[in-house]
């Protein structure tokens, strides 16, 4: 009867947040059709007038996001990272709101499954929100292999650019020949930039937006290098090859770093996995005897040191074989 009972305020609470997801959907998107009448007027105004009269005063409606998907979200969402930045770094063309919702879904989903495989109520909120992060979890995975990627294809179109500029062509002519020769991601980034530049983007806008889409430290460098060297002048083409050498030997230190820390990375992955592996393996073979850490007083004290450990645990692992080169 009880698990009945949860079934059941387990679907209203899904039924409930999927209905105030959509109401507020309905509610904003009410606003579009009157913003996009209001900028046809606008533009249709300044038409007439020649551009002229009314520009400053308006020029912000112009400027506005014509996005039709609630920012609600994304203002409480921004102060932890930015929902539509990782998004874009993940390369996943998928509207936040949309996202939320596969979110709420997936948390939905680990509470059933939890439900269903008769857990302790004490794990079921552990269920729910290892499944409300899930989707969050793949996003960061996807960006984290992605711009391990780009790293990788940043030193040959470092040295590319070098020897297309040394032949005489534009910069613009060689980040179109990289976008053309080097596989995504880096090819798709490149290429949007050389569209940018033809659609007439400044090149310093468009490097900077390639920064905020791969939050690459090497890549800032190249950006800041073609900046100065614009404004400045030099030879770009020296720099560039001084930069590939550079994140050669990075990668090459970065190598040696994960040889060396490989035992200790191991070591934290066995140590963290085991209880967890442990407690459920108790819990099928001797559900009685897993139950006191829920039951009793001592138990659910013990309980809680362990998570607490663990973590402290992590952290200091996680501290040890991290090291930034």
């Amino acid at each position: 009867m009880s698990i009945n009972i949860i079934l059941l305020t387990a679907v209203a609470v899904f039924i409930g947040v999927a209905a105030l997801i959509i109401g507020l959907y309905l509610s904003f998107r009410g606003d579009h059709e009157s913003k996009v009448e209001s900028r046809l007027a606008l533009l249709a105004e300044q038409v007439q007038s020649g551009g002229k009269k009314g520009k400053k005063q308006k020029k912000g409606l112009l400027l506005e996001t014509m996005d039709e998907g609630p920012q609600i979200f994304e203002q409480l969402l921004s102060r932890f990272g930015g929902l539509r930045s990782l998004l874009r770094q993940a390369d996943v063309n998928l509207p936040p709101i949309y996202l939320i919702g596969m979110m709420i879904g997936f948390g939905i989903a680990g509470t059933l499954a939890a439900v269903l495989s008769r857990l302790p109520l004490a794990l079921m909120p552990l269920a729910m929100v290892a499944g409300l992060f899930l989707p969050i979890g793949w996003l960061l995975w996807r960006r984290k292999r992605r711009q391990r990627t780009f790293a990788t294809q940043l030193p040959e179109a470092m040295d590319m650019l070098a020897r297309a500029l040394r032949a005489g062509q534009s910069l613009n002519a060689a980040i179109g020949l990289v976008s053309r020769e080097i596989p995504p991601p880096l090819g798709t980034e490149f290429a949007r930039v050389f569209d940018e530049q033809n659609l007439g983007v400044p090149l310093d806008e468009s490097l900077n937006d390639l920064t905020e889409r791969v939050p690459n430290l090497d890549l800032k460098f190249f950006a800041t290098a073609v900046i100065l060297q614009r404004q400045t002048g030099g030879d770009l083409a020296e720099i560039l090859e001084k930069i590939g050498n550079l994140i050669r030997q990075r990668f090459q230190i970065w190598g040696q770093v994960q040889a060396l820390t490989g035992e200790g990375r191991l070591s934290g992955v066995v140590l963290l996995a085991l209880p967890v592996f442990l407690f459920f393996a108790m819990y099928y073979l001797n559900r009685d005897y897993v139950m006191l850490l829920f039951t009793d007083p001592m138990g659910r004290k013990m309980l809680a040191g362990a998570v607490v450990m663990q973590i402290v645990g992590a952290l200091f692992i996680r501290k040890i074989v991290n090291i930034k080169v």
